[in-house]
Order: C-alpha cells, then sequence, then structure tokens
C-alpha cells in the first residue's frame, strides 16, 4: 500500500464525495447537484488506471484498496441516516450506533473494491483505453450484484437521473441500470484517447459521431417509448398519521379505539387542499403551484365534507393493527362501507403454526377490503429488512442476543398477490421491497394497473433517508409505467405519474390525509415483461472479460 501515491488516494476520497452530492443529503436533491454524476467516477477512474511511486501499473490489490476506500466513504455520506435510526428510533446507545454504521460501510464497501479490482483486472489485459471502455458494464455488474448478493441496491447511480426526462426513456426498457450505464460511460469517456491517423479530421470527425449517436438515441427511444399517461380518471385518499416509532415513541399512546377512530376521520375528510407541491420541493423539477380543491356546493366552509374516493390507502402498520382482532375488521369494514370505496391497510398478520413456540406465524401484512367490507385478501411482505424484521443467521448472533430480541420475528410472504375490484387490478408493495426494481415489476406482470406502496419511514427521522426512498419509488413508476399511490407515516406521501413526477404529496411529519388524481394504465413495458435483462448481460460480458484478463497479462501503455 505505501507504493500508492498519496495523489491516487486524495482522488478516490474526492470521487466518493462527488458521488455523495447528487443523492439527497439533508431533503431533495437540488436539480444542479444531479449534475455532479457525470464527473463521480472521474477522479476514482483516473486514481484506479494510475501507477505506482516506482512507474508500474496498480496491482489487483491495490486498486482494490482504492475503490475500498472511496465506497467505505460513499456509504458513509449516503447512509448516515442509519446512526440516528438505531440509537434515536432503535434504543441503542450512540457508541454501538456509530459501530453498526461503520460496520455496514465497511461491508458494502467492498463493492468499490470489487470495481476497483476489475478495471485493474482489465487494465493488465486489454490495456488502459480498453478498460476505460468496459468500465460501464463492470459498473452495472457490480450494481446488479448489490442487489441479487447483499439485497441492499440503495441508491444506484443512475436514480441520480431521476427527474432527467430523455434518460429516464430508458427505464422502461432497462431499469434503472441503463442510466447507470450512461453515466459511467460518461465518466469513463472524460479520459478515453481517440486516436486517428490524419489528426486534422479528428475533432470534426468525433464531433459528427457524437451528433449521430444523439439523433439514434432521441429516434430511437421514441419509437420504442411508452405512450404518455392516460388522463386521471380516478381519485384516492392517502393517509399520513404522523406517529412516532420504536424507542422515540415515548409519549401518551392513544387507546385502540382512538386509533381506529383517527385514521378513519383522516380517510373520510382529507385535507381541504390539494397539495400538489410542498415548500420542501421547491427546487426539485416535479413541483407545481398549490391550489384549492372547489367547495361542496351547500356545504358550510367550516364543516368538514365526507369526500368520495375510488381507494382509501392506510400506511404501513404503525398501529396495534392486528387482522385477528375483531374491533379491527369492524372498523375497516364499516369505513370501506360508509366510504363506498375499497380499502388497503397495512397491519400485523398472524397465521395459525403448531410448529411454532407461539403457535402462530407473524407476517408484515397489507390486507384488502372491498367496498362491501368483506376482507377480500391480503399481501404479505416478501422482501423483509435484515435485523429490522427479521435476524438472518440468528445463531451466529448470539453474543448480541439482548439487542437481537426486540427484532421483528416476520416470516417472509410467498407470492405477490394483487387484489381486484371494480374491473381494475391493484398491486401492493410494502416500504423496503421499493428498491427491487426486478420484483415490483412482477406486480404489473400480475396485472395490476396500479401500483400502491405503504410505508412507515418514521425510522429514517429528520434526515435524507425518506427522500431516497421517494427516489426510488418514483423509479419504480416509470420502469413500469404505472401510476404509485404512496401512503407512508410520517411522509412523503405522494402520487406519482407513469413518467415518475410527484403529482402531489403532503409536507412531512404533519398529521393529514391527502385527495390525489391517479388514473389505470394497462401496457406491459419491456423492463416489466423481461426484468434485468440489460444487467445481466453487462454481467455476462463483464465476466467473460475477467476470464480472459485472469488467463495472462499484457503489457500496458
Amino acid at each position: 500500500m505505501r507504493l500508492i501515491p498519496l495523489r491516487l488516494w486524495t482522488m478516490a476520497i474526492l470521487s466518493a464525495i462527488l458521488q455523495i452530492l447528487p443523492f439527497p443529503i439533508a431533503g431533495p436533491t437540488p436539480l444542479w447537484r444531479t449534475a455532479f454524476c457525470w464527473i463521480a467516477l472521474l477522479p476514482l477512474l483516473w486514481a484506479l488506471l494510475g501507477n505506482t511511486k516506482t512507474g508500474n501499473p496498480l496491482t489487483l490489490r491495490q486498486a482494490a484498496a482504492l475503490g475500498y476506500l472511496c465506497g467505505f466513504i460513499w456509504y458513509l455520506g449516503n447512509c448516515y441516516w442509519i446512526y440516528q435510526t438505531m440509537y434515536l428510533y432503535g434504543g441503542l446507545a450512540k457508541p454501538i450506533a456509530a459501530g453498526i454504521l461503520v460496520l455496514f460501510c465497511l461491508y458494502l464497501g467492498l463493492y468499490h473494491a470489487l470495481f476497483g479490482t476489475l478495471i485493474a483486472a482489465f487494465r493488465g489485459r486489454f490495456g488502459r483505453q480498453a478498460a476505460l471502455l468496459l468500465v460501464p458494464f463492470a459498473w452495472v455488474a457490480v450494481e446488479l450484484a448489490r442487489a441479487r448478493i447483499t439485497g441492499l441496491p440503495w441508491d444506484p447511480l443512475g436514480n441520480a437521473q431521476v427527474d432527467n426526462p430523455l434518460l429516464t426513456r430508458l427505464a422502461p426498457i432497462t431499469g434503472v441500470y441503463g442510466l447507470s450505464f450512461i453515466i459511467a460511460a460518461v465518466n469513463a469517456l472524460w479520459l478515453i484517447r481517440i486516436r486517428i491517423r490524419e489528426r486534422r479530421f479528428t475533432r470534426p470527425a468525433l464531433t459528427i459521431a457524437g451528433v449521430v449517436i444523439i439523433v439514434i438515441y432521441i429516434a430511437g427511444l421514441r419509437l420504442i417509448a411508452n405512450p404518455n399517461p392516460s388522463p386521471t380518471t380516478a381519485t384516492a385518499t392517502l393517509v399520513q398519521e404522523n406517529l412516532e416509532v420504536g424507542a422515540a415513541n415515548t409519549g401518551p399512546q392513544p387507546t385502540k379505539q382512538q386509533f381506529f377512530e383517527s385514521f378513519s376521520y383522516l380517510s373520510r375528510y382529507p385535507s381541504p387542499r390539494f397539495l400538489l407541491g410542498i415548500p420542501e420541493l421547491a427546487d426539485t423539477p416535479s413541483v407545481f403551484l398549490i391550489r384549492n380543491e372547489p367547495p361542496v356546493e351547500g356545504a358550510s366552509p367550516d364543516a368538514p365534507v365526507p369526500t368520495p374516493a375510488d381507494l382509501i390507502v392506510w400506511p404501513e402498520s404503525p398501529g396495534p393493527f392486528e387482522d385477528t382482532d375483531p374491533d379491527f375488521r369492524a372498523a375497516m369494514s364499516a369505513l370501506a362501507r360508509d366510504a363506498k370505496a375499497p380499502v388497503i391497510v397495512g397491519n400485523t398478520g398472524f397465521e395459525p403454526n403448531t410448529a411454532s413456540k407461539s403457535g402462530y406465524t407473524l407476517y408484515n401484512r397489507a390486507s384488502f377490503v372491498t367496498p362491501d367490507g368483506t376482507f377480500a385478501g391480503h399481501y404479505d411482505k416478501m422482501h423483509l429488512v435484515p435485523f429490522g424484521e427479521y435476524v438472518p443467521f440468528k445463531e451466529f448472533f448470539f453474543f448480541a442476543k439482548s439487542l437481537l430480541n426486540e427484532v421483528g420475528l416476520f416470516e417472509p410472504g410467498k407470492d405477490r398477490s394483487v387484489f381486484k375490484t371494480g374491473g381494475h387490478t391493484y398491486g401492493v408493495f410494502i416500504c423496503y421491497e421499493s428498491i427491487f426494481g426486478d420484483e415490483i415489476r412482477h406486480l404489473t406482470q400480475a396485472g395490476a394497473d396500479v401500483l400502491v406502496n405503504i410505508s412507515n419511514d418514521g425510522w429514517y427521522g429528520n434526515t435524507s433517508a425518506a427522500w431516497q426512498h421517494l427516489n426510488m419509488v418514483r423509479m419504480r413508476a416509470i420502469e413500469n409505467h404505472r401510476w404509485i399511490l404512496r401512503a407512508t407515516n410520517t411522509g412523503v406521501t405522494a402520487a406519482i405519474n407513469p413518467d415518475g413526477r410527484v403529482t402531489a404529496a403532503a409536507p412531512r411529519h404533519q398529521r393529514t390525509s391527502i385527495r390525489v388524481h391517479f388514473a389505470y394504465e394497462n401496457n406491459l413495458t419491456f423492463y416489466a415483461r423481461y426484468g434485468d435483462l440489460f444487467a445481466y448481460a453487462c454481467a455476462s460480458l463483464t465476466a467473460l472479460a475477467l476470464v480472459f484478463s485472469l488467463q495472462r497479462k499484457v503489457a500496458v501503455n
């Protein structure tokens, strides 16, 4: 490691900082800051393709060390909120919470180390310029590995351009990985040197080639792009109760009946203002002006008026809602009948299980109640949060038994159920599942013409995680060309159109509900049909290049 020049370490650190900037840090990302993604990888690539103090190319181990440092710092800046979640809401001591954050960064930083190793291997086999051409393929392959192996594809590079309508046209075809590919390719192109024998033709030739590529790209996307979103034809009421969670929930606790009455009231009497934008989103391009709903004819301006809706959505269960509780079932049935609308509600599901010590199995569940008050079905969360909803390899963590006693003991669901009523199909995904594009697409494959995301983002507190989470949900809307109705406990509660635009949102950390407009979509995108085909193609090419790289090394420029 002592042979690595200081300037290369400095470039790796600079790259980590630049990779942090395009994503939400303390709130929504201003548009100007997203532009940093186009140079964010440049210092790291420059460092990985540099030489040691002796003038030799970096070894695989040296390149891995530079990538590891970059990845550690990137995760530290992007996922800093884990610290607050652990100590403020998880009730852990601050040193333990800080230790968990460091271990998290050390673990996931290995993926940047893998990327560094790949680039060094490619340079050793193919040379510097060819290695740069392989950069976007390797980057996508590593992002795919992060999703498939670790199960935490938080903030892939492509998500930094969720507000770029030219790039997001790729998402219905390639998923977010197509955007990551373009961004990584542009970063690599800064360093590529193209040699043409007749140098006087170099600049015009490159200009013409660039124009041709752009024209082909735009024309091709217009031919295969999805249609514009359909005009809105339906309304939904999204409830945001704003309850404290975990160790921070130290105030007076409402009774079960008060919970039911509060949620039911918000479901029938949403905020009189239809929020098409909120102050916290003022610097983002997905915001419009706030306007008021027209008053109901003959109603007193001060009297609450029930607002009809085609759907009512409650967030992932922040209250004591259990589907075996007769009071809960009675309250939900009464609400659905009174509102004459279907209700989707987050609750804890109980299923008999004689093999369990408790006699039942727990599920993080979304229940579906039809307008006649019938509990017609449910969806059980399939992708649980490790160390939050279950403990993987619990027998290996015997030394932390006292800490793990507070972790949920949920079991994953068995299939992605969809709900049908009134000629329409609703697909529900819960909280953390929204970061897995290849899983959400199965809902549209099953016929969902609108997607519903329920979440309890109260665990994020007042950090950037809620905004990062929102942006990943927006990418799922684009990939599937579906409206997403999102109800959360503390925000961001929002309606998102198939272009990924937030068309309606409620302010965070406020007890409220909003009435939103949406539409039903029926087309099936290429990505929804075939999933991460593009990412696997990149991974296959990367693996093939690595095999050749490990067979024989050649002299490099």
